[in-house]
């Protein structure tokens, strides 16, 4: 039965009247009349007294009543949850430990301000377990380093980094690789860096840390590459020796990734969305 015509139904049994129906639905008074006719033909019954006044229920239409408010409403309340899917209620971020006050934190600020009904989870972890996240739908969207290669991952919005090679101010540091070996894409940056320096002989002191790692770059414990974002959040860009990395030679933009058939409902918000504070 169709859930249309037994909306004119109800709306004529409240008003007791075509003409009213007929301006509250914003239809023509014979469309009304149609759609009662079409529906007291597909149920065998007649609906209405015809009087001077307007229109009675007769009694099958007394026992119609209830029963088709009941539809209309069940099919309203089904189209406003349809359009609520249509909403984004939650997203879980993932982000590398790198970009959680880089990126991460300035996202959930402006989120809060701009889409406080969104409850946000947040996960931090490297690029690579993220990547596998995002792939087994752990997660919605994710800050990782580098663009995603992974065919079902697509790309929302990317950060340029500004990377600085650090060393000792005092010109002592140690031909030692400061990071987080495997996982890190600073620390493999740093790799090939000292390759483009011409330094092939070199250790390798493992630190998760960037305050520790830049503390002991200043102690002349080793080098690193690192981006200027959070040398200078966490204030060594006056305490260390920097030199600027050319694109050319490293490059590792922080990329907003998602899946690509799991796209969020506000993308359009995430691609033009600035994260400068």
């Amino acid at each position: 039965m169709d859930s249309n015509l037994l909306k004119v139904f109800v709306e004529v049994a409240k008003k007791k009247s075509i003409s009213l129906a007929a301006k509250k639905l914003k239809v023509t008074q014979t469309n009304v009349s149609l759609r009662i006719k079409q529906l007291e033909k597909n149920i065998s019954f007649e609906l209405f007294h015809r009087v001077p006044k307007g229109v009675l229920l007769t009694k099958e239409g007394e026992k119609l009543l209830p029963l088709a408010q009941e539809i209309v409403n069940k099919v309203k309340e089904a189209k406003s949850q349809i359009r609520n899917i249509k909403k984004q209620d939650s997203l879980i971020i993932g982000s590398t430990y790198s970009n959680t006050k880089m990126r991460l934190i300035p996202l959930l600020k402006k989120l809060n301000k701009d889409h406080c009904e969104i409850k946000l989870e947040l996960v931090t972890n490297n690029t690579i377990a993220l990547t596998q996240m995002l792939l087994e739908y752990k997660v919605d969207i994710a800050f990782i380093n580098n663009e995603p290669k992974h065919e079902n991952l697509i790309l929302l919005k990317k950060f340029d980094n500004d990377l600085l090679f650090i060393e000792s101010k005092n010109d002592v540091s140690k031909k030692s690789i400061l990071g987080h070996e495997g996982i890190c894409a600073f620390f493999n940056a740093s790799k090939i860096y000292y390759e483009y320096l011409g330094i092939s002989d070199y250790e390798v002191l493992e630190l998760a840390n960037f305050e520790v790692i830049l503390a002991c770059v200043e102690l002349g414990m080793g080098s690193t590459i690192l981006p200027k974002s959070i040398v200078e959040r966490y204030g060594y860009l006056n305490k260390v020796k920097i030199t600027k990395v050319d694109k050319s030679i490293v490059n590792i933009p922080t990329c907003l990734v998602c899946r690509k058939n799991n796209v969020p409902k506000i993308s359009t918000y995430l691609k033009k969305v600035s994260l400068d504070e």
